[in-house]
């Protein structure tokens, strides 16, 4: 791949495809054994074809168009009624070999509702109503150690040198703990960095975060900005990585993927 932005790569040929991404870094982290693990490791297809609320979301919000060529919701069914479980049976039957995810009415409703929510936040409306492109995969050669790299941010304002990443979460008040358990922060370090060596400016980036548990009736919706200082351990723990999955690249040395562990802190102390 040269370098640059693309259009109309598939989400499933942008993760098959050349380059080192994020998440794979986060594989790195662990160990390059896990690298390579995840790369060989045959996957259970049956297991990922139930409904990921968060793909939904995703799609509902940035790619609206794109949303019934993958999405199925069904309507409402009386189970309690032998011609409610009869509806049910042929509608599903209906729907198998038409390569959609099926959502439940409830699901469906849930999803209409956390859209609204979104769209009443007046900064995230603000950033979804932009000119901008949604699911773009960017592609860069790193300077230093002439890896290809990637990223697919979820949105680029096209005017305004930003870039916005939706979040579903569980619990809107253990965010800041998400961003140390997912490396949130080397995300938003690594994807600032492939933008400005594309564009040669460094963009803005926020975090839309959407929850899926209700607080007083709404489903709660905020805009974050990472502080200065945890963007600049993110970007030190993002070129960490990519070091280590250079050098173990140009030697073929992964390692074996032995890892320490200890018991849990409270047993520890337990035995003192």
């Amino acid at each position: 791949m040269k370098q640059g932005i693309y259009h109309g790569i598939s989400n499933d040929e942008y993760h098959g495809g050349p380059g080192i991404s994020k998440s794979q870094l986060d594989d790195i982290a662990i160990s390059p054994a896990i690298y390579q693990w995840r790369k060989l490791a045959p996957v259970d297809n049956e297991k990922t074809k139930s409904l990921d609320m968060g793909t939904a979301l995703h799609c509902l919000l940035l790619e609206p168009d794109e949303f019934d060529k993958r999405f199925i919701v069904a309507p409402e069914f009386n189970r309690r009624t032998n011609s409610g479980k009869a509806e049910e049976a042929e509608f599903i039957l209906q729907c198998v070999g038409l390569k959609m995810t099926v959502m439940s009415s409830d699901e469906g409703r849930k999803l209409k509702l956390m859209r609204e929510s979104v769209f009443a936040h007046p900064g995230a409306r603000w950033l979804l109503e932009q000119e901008g492109d949604s699911e773009a995969s960017i592609y860069w050669t790193d300077p230093e150690t002439g890896e290809l790299c990637r990223s697919r941010p979820d949105r680029m304002l096209r005017n305004h040198h930003f870039i916005v990443d939706v979040k579903k979460v569980a619990d809107m008040q253990r965010f800041s703990r998400h961003i140390e358990e997912f490396r949130y922060h080397v995300q938003e370090a690594m994807y600032c960095d492939g933008y400005k060596i594309i564009n040669g400016v460094a963009p803005r980036f926020a975090f839309l975060a959407v929850s899926e548990s209700i607080d007083c009736g709404r489903y709660p919706v905020r805009l974050f900005v990472l502080d200065d200082d945890d963007h600049d351990a993110g970007y030190r723990i993002y070129r960490r990585d990519l070091q280590t999955f250079h050098q173990a690249k140009i030697s073929n040395e992964w390692g074996l993927g032995f890892e320490m562990i200890q018991r849990p802190a409270w047993a520890r102390n337990r035995d003192e």
